[in-house]
């Protein structure tokens, strides 16, 4: 769906309105809200395929029939590509992810119940077509080329692009499923302060959501493929991101970060111009000779920041990428577990205390550990197993002192449950996944697909 001209924003003048895009985005702490992402597999019952875009029980058909609960539906070519709901979207990834944008909400006792009606919305559309659902990190069964491309300009020039920059790209973008929450900060400071906490303690999630320990049938060697993935995508727009914890980090930083990340494209007329590896540097000057015609706007911008893959990424908001898609209750309690941490100030200045003098090099070494070891990654003589337990006691008193309880007077920290098992067995749930292909699955994933299906 294009932008019309006139929202396109307002032109670019200088990196201060840059700077600016972030520093209003800044809220009072009582305007603070949730939104909470996730993605899943959509395959076929009989033979487990995933779905192609086209055919009588394909995504395209599948979103035609979400708008019977009201589902507003976005067009791209004239081709469904998206759906629009009170606040919400439903949106596709290149391989047929099909992912919930939730509505920012004020508690997680929303979010649990706004995840349970999406699920069992498409859980009554795809029983229909005979179609399932499929909740884990990386697709456990299926080669690149088994799953085409869904109808968006945007995928055609990222899958020309990404084998230029990596050898795991294309896998990223047809392959890898996450659940993610987005958080407000209420100035620079708590933005900066946010932003080092999650991202030194992003591989603790990692691990405690690491759940995709499959390659095309058979065992990867990794407890979470999807964040491997990450480490040979892009070079340029993923990685730690060391200047975060520098002195003098902040909106600025970010920006002039962002304005040497190499562009996708300039979006016109209802059209993609691939403008990738380009410089917004100079799309700003003028100096795009495919993009000539056409003023940098702020609407660019926005889309520009939207195409960097860190583990936490900055827009209008803080977004926790660093998770493997799983079953319904992670998905509640992925968001539980950064708010816990996140929005209590006086657990949050713990939440710093505890890692503030971890340095660039150990940041460096668990991102780099995590994906293959898990929770039984070794840091400063314990398990991150251990480290984890620490974290959401952490966690489960930021929800207590937030106090918002559903009808039943319950509060949020009930939705911790799952994790804090998950840390107390040391497991991650891909071992869990792996011991059940060694005994009951008999050396098949194909039970996966029931057993985490939604």
């Amino acid at each position: 769906m294009s932008r019309p001209p006139e929202d396109q924003g307002a032109p670019i003048t200088g990196k201060a309105q840059l700077v600016e895009w972030f520093s209003s985005s800044v809220k009072p702490r009582d305007k603070w809200l949730i939104g909470t992402e996730h993605e899943k597999f959509a395959f076929r019952l009989s033979d487990l395929k995933r779905l192609p875009y086209e055919g009588p029980d394909g995504i395209g058909v599948i979103l035609d029939n979400l708008t019977r609960f009201g589902w507003e539906p976005i067009k791209e070519h004239g081709n469904t590509i998206a759906l629009t709901h009170g606040g919400c979207a439903i949106t596709l990834e290149p391989g047929g992810q099909f992912e919930l944008s939730g509505a920012p909400l004020d508690n997680l006792h929303q979010t649990c119940n706004e995840v349970h009606t999406h699920l069992a919305q498409v859980r009554e559309v795809c029983d229909e077509l005979g179609v399932g659902m499929l909740g884990i990190g990386f697709d456990p069964k299926w080669t690149r080329d088994d799953i085409g491309w869904m109808p968006k300009g945007r995928y055609e020039i990222m899958k020309r692009y990404m084998p230029l920059k990596g050898n795991l790209g294309i896998d990223m973008m047809k392959r890898t499923c996450t659940v993610q929450v987005n958080l407000d900060f209420e100035s620079e400071a708590d933005m900066v302060e946010k932003y080092r906490i999650s991202l030194a303690l992003q591989p603790l999630a990692t691990a405690l959501f690491a759940n995709s320990p499959f390659y095309e049938g058979k065992p990867s060697g990794f407890t979470t493929f999807r964040s491997h993935v990450w480490t040979d995508t892009d070079p340029d727009r993923c990685g730690m991101l060391p200047f975060v914890f520098e002195d003098g980090f902040g909106f600025e930083r970010y920006v002039d970060y962002l304005l040497d990340v190499p562009m996708y494209f300039v979006y016109r007329d209802n059209r993609y111009i691939d403008v990738a590896g380009k410089s917004f540097r100079d799309f700003i000057a003028g100096k795009l000779p495919e993009a000539e015609g056409h003023t940098a706007s702020m609407g660019d911008w926005s889309d520009h920041t939207t195409t960097v893959f860190q583990e936490v990424r900055l827009k209008k908001y803080m977004e926790m990428r660093g998770a493997d898609g799983g079953p319904w209750n992670r998905l509640c309690a992925l968001p539980a577990l950064w708010v816990g941490l996140l929005y209590d100030k006086g657990v949050q200045d713990q939440a710093w205390q505890l890692c503030r003098d971890w340095t660039v090099e150990e940041h460096q070494m668990l991102r780099d550990a995590v994906p293959r070891d898990g929770l039984k990654t070794e840091f400063r003589g314990r398990s991150l197993a251990a480290w984890s337990r620490d974290v959401l006691g952490l966690a489960r008193e930021g929800l207590r002192r937030r106090g918002r309880l559903d009808s039943s007077g319950n509060d949020e920290t009930g939705f911790l449950g799952v994790l804090d098992a998950i840390a107390e067995s040391g497991r991650t749930p891909a071992e869990e996944l792996l011991a059940a292909y060694d005994t009951r699955w008999g050396g098949s994933v194909d039970p996966v697909f029931e057993e985490l299906r939604y």
